[in-house]
Order: C-alpha cells, then structure tokens, then sequence
C-alpha cells in the first residue's frame, strides 16, 4: 500500500537540505508499535523554519516534518490504543528527532499519544495543537502563581499568531482582563475583540530599550516574542507578577536587568511543549476541553490541503497569515 508523504532529506557533501512529496510504504516508517491514518496536521512557526530551511529544526535525515496530527488508531502492540480509537499527538520531538504528520500514515511511540477529548474532533484538535497546548500550560502557571482575574489585566504579545489567539480565549473564558499585542492594529482589531480581547496594544511600543523598572502595568504575560520585547514587558509586571516564555521569533536575547526580579519580585517562566511530562500534558487537554469556546475556535484556523504546505509555510514565517491553519493531508 503506497501513500503521500512530505520528506525533508540533507545533501551528505552539501549539507543543504531539500524538501519534496513522495510516495511511501508501509515498511518506509519507523519500527513504532502503533499505526495511525492521519486526518489532519497543523502548521506550525517550527514547522515553517523547517519546510523553508530556515533553521536546522530536523536533527535526523531524511524526515517527514510536522509536529502535530490527529488521526485513527489501524493497528496497535500498546494495551492503551485499539483500532479504531481517535488519538493526537502534539511535539513530543516530532519533525526533530522522529518522523511526524506531514504523511497519509504514520507509525509512533504510543507514550507520544493522547485520547482525542471527547467533545473534540480530528479537525478541532489541531485547530488548537501545540499552540494551544503552550497557551494551555502558559496559563496554568498564571493560575498556579496565584494570579486572579481582580490582579490587574495580563498581556498576551503575538496577539493574532496561534498561541496568541488561544491564550486570549483561554483568559477571556477565566475572567481575565487581556491586553494584546499586534503589529497591525487596524487589520486584527475586530479578530482579537472578538476573542476576547479588552484593549489592543501597538507591538511596537517595545522596540526600545527600556529602563530597568517602569511603570507597573500587568499582572502577568503570555510571551511568544522574546528578544527586546520580553526585556521590556519585565520591566512593566506588577509586584510579583509572573511571565512565561514560549517563543523567539524577536530574538534570543533578552534586554534586561535583575531589577524586576529582586526589586517586584517578578517570575520568569520557560514554557516546554515538546517534552513537558506525560500527566502534564494530559491534564492540559483536560482543561482545554473544559475551556475552549467552540464558537471561538470556528474563528481563528482554516484548513488547507498538504499540498500548499511549502507556499503557506513562506507565508506564515513572512507575517502573512493569522490565528491557526489546520492541515489537511489527504489532499
């Protein structure tokens, strides 16, 4: 049985990698215990940076990229999983160090899945994928920090982008004030309104650098930037606020002091949805299915067959797209 895949393969003399669609079978996937028949994907800004090449995000070749699917169980050796079942995977090193959903079929380590929550189907689980997942966590660690809705608004950068839009339907569930930023206002500010949104802030009030410590503004942030505008949201969290890290597109680097963190006491947090733990990411789609706005969701992805993936992946990395593109492969 021949299937469609997309492989990323690296030029042994050149070292450039290429990308193409081809023709597998069953025997060409790993020797995993559980086979999948992939509904849907999602793309992701990794997922971009490794279609166009612009960063080494495969670490094994040759690849099939893509780092969420969802899809049914055709045959299993794991007692977890039948034939049959609805299952999704999201990260867990997928499109870096083992092949991912970019393909008709799929074999897979079974510690890698997860049940399809009941009130969700194969489309909607990666209209919300490793995006939502990372707003998912990025908001637990608000709550867990003990940040209510009455602590002042939380700032959500990135604001139209796939974490963006669900952190912002997320915190609008829970009761929270939200300020998001976008770098076009007049573009995104009926989308994010719309999602729950209370102000819209211009992404560029954080190109310069800032002082040590500013005027206290937030609560808290969601972060997908980083570079000089995490450097500059520190300096703007309340007393004892809390900021989660999930995102690099501004840089690596981060234009900063110790200030906010001994003077207001402020946190930084790392965000990992690749290899966070098991429990961890199984309690986040719990709370996800308990949270998510169906209505809200129909808003902010659109689905697009496999074959546009190189064109939509050009597109998303040069700014051009907005909220989540879920991935049909079967077309």
């Amino acid at each position: 049985m021949k299937f469609r895949a997309c492989l990323i393969d690296k030029n042994k003399d050149t070292k450039e990698t290429s990308f193409s669609f081809v023709s597998l079978s069953e025997k060409s996937l790993p020797n995993e215990t559980v086979l999948v028949d992939i509904d849907y994907s999602s793309l992701n800004y990794k997922d971009a940076l490794a279609i166009t090449g612009e960063a080494p995000i495969c670490r094994s070749f040759p690849m099939v990229p893509g780092i969420d699917f969802s899809g049914t169980v055709i045959f299993s050796k794991d007692e977890r999983f039948i034939e049959g079942q609805k299952v999704l995977s999201c990260g867990c090193g997928l499109s870096e160090d083992f092949w991912g959903g970019y393909s008709e079929l799929q074999k897979v380590n079974p510690d890698f899945l997860i049940h399809l929550p009941d009130n969700f189907n194969s489309e909607e689980v990666m209209a919300i994928g490793t995006a939502g997942l990372t707003a998912m966590l990025s908001v637990s660690e608000l709550i867990n920090h003990g940040i209510k809705p009455d602590d002042g608004p939380i700032l959500v950068t990135g604001a139209s982008g796939g974490v963006g839009s669900l952190s912002i339907i997320l915190l609008s569930k829970l009761g929270y004030s939200i300020f998001s930023s976008t770098g076009d206002i007049e573009k995104n500010f009926d989308y994010l309104k719309k999602l729950g949104a209370t102000e819209i802030v211009d992404r560029n009030i954080f190109n310069e650098k800032s002082k040590p410590l500013e005027k206290q503004i937030w609560a808290g942030a969601i972060d997908s930037i980083g570079g000089q505008t995490l450097g500059n949201i520190l300096s703007k969290i309340k007393y004892g606020g809390l900021v989660t890290a999930c995102g690099l597109v501004g840089g690596m680097n981060i234009n900063s002091t110790i200030a906010p963190f001994i003077l207001r006491g402020v946190t930084l947090k790392g965000i990992d949805s690749v290899n966070c733990d098991f429990n961890l990411r199984n309690n986040a789609w719990r709370d996800l299915a308990n949270l998510i706005d169906k209505d809200k969701l129909k808003d902010i992805y659109s689905v697009k067959p496999l074959s546009d993936i190189r064109d939509l992946s050009y597109n998303l990395l040069k700014g051009d797209t907005s909220g989540r593109i879920v991935i049909d492969v079967n077309h």
